[in-house]
C-alpha cells in the first residue's frame, strides 16, 4: 500500500500525511511541482522526527510517477491506481482494495485534472453532509488508509502485545 500526493499545496498537511505513513509503513510518492519548496525543512514541523522512517519517492511530474507506477522493479507489479476525490462514485468503506493499491490525494486547492481522473482505476469518496466541500486531505488520507489496511490486514505487528498472551 502506498500514498501518493498529486502536486500537494500546503506542507503542514504533507507533513502529517508522511508522520502517517511512517507509522503505518507504507511508502509516500510525492508528485512534483508542489506548491511549497519540497525539502526537509518545509515538512519539519508536522513531520516531527518521523521523517528518517518513511520511504518517500519524488517524481518531477504526474506523467514520471504513472510510468514508475506501471511498470515496477522486478519483484513488484503494477498498482491499481486509487483515487481519494469530492467527484468519486464510490463510498471509500465500500471498496474491495488490494495491498499494493496506490492511494491518490490531489492538490489541497484544486484536486488533480482531469486526465488524472481519466487513468484512476477507482475514483474514491469519503461521503459527509451535504453543503460542505471536502473533509481536510491528511484527514481523508488517515480515514481510507485505515480502512485499506483494515482490509488488506497491512498494519505493523510489531511493537504490539499478542493478544493471546495478556491476561
Amino acid at each position: 500500500m502506498k500514498i501518493a500526493l498529486y502536486q500537494p499545496d500546503i506542507p503542514q498537511n504533507t507533513g502529517t500525511i508522511l508522520r502517517l505513513a511512517a507509522c503505518l509503513g507504507i511508502g509516500v510518492d510525492l508528485i512534483e511541482p508542489a506548491g511549497f519548496p519540497m525539502s526537509d525543512r518545509a515538512f519539519r514541523r508536522a513531520g516531527m522526527d518521523y521523517l528518517d522512517q518513511v520511504e518517500i519517492i519524488r517524481h518531477k511530474s504526474f506523467q514520471h510517477f504513472n510510468e514508475t507506477r506501471q511498470n515496477p522493479p522486478l519483484n513488484e507489479s503494477p498498482s491499481r491506481l486509487i483515487l481519494l476525490t469530492t467527484k468519486g462514485d464510490i463510498p471509500y468503506c465500500d471498496f474491495a482494495y488490494q495491498p499494493n493499491d496506490t492511494l491518490l490525494l490531489g492538490r489541497e486547492t484544486a484536486g488533480v485534472p482531469e486526465n488524472v481522473h481519466a487513468l484512476a482505476d477507482a475514483c474514491l469518496i469519503v461521503p459527509m453532509r451535504a453543503g460542505l466541500r471536502s473533509i481536510n486531505v491528511a484527514v481523508t488520507a488517515a480515514m481510507v488508509i485505515g480502512e485499506a489496511l483494515r482490509q488488506t490486514g497491512g498494519f505493523p505487528t510489531d511493537g504490539f502485545p499478542n493478544p493471546t498472551s495478556v491476561m
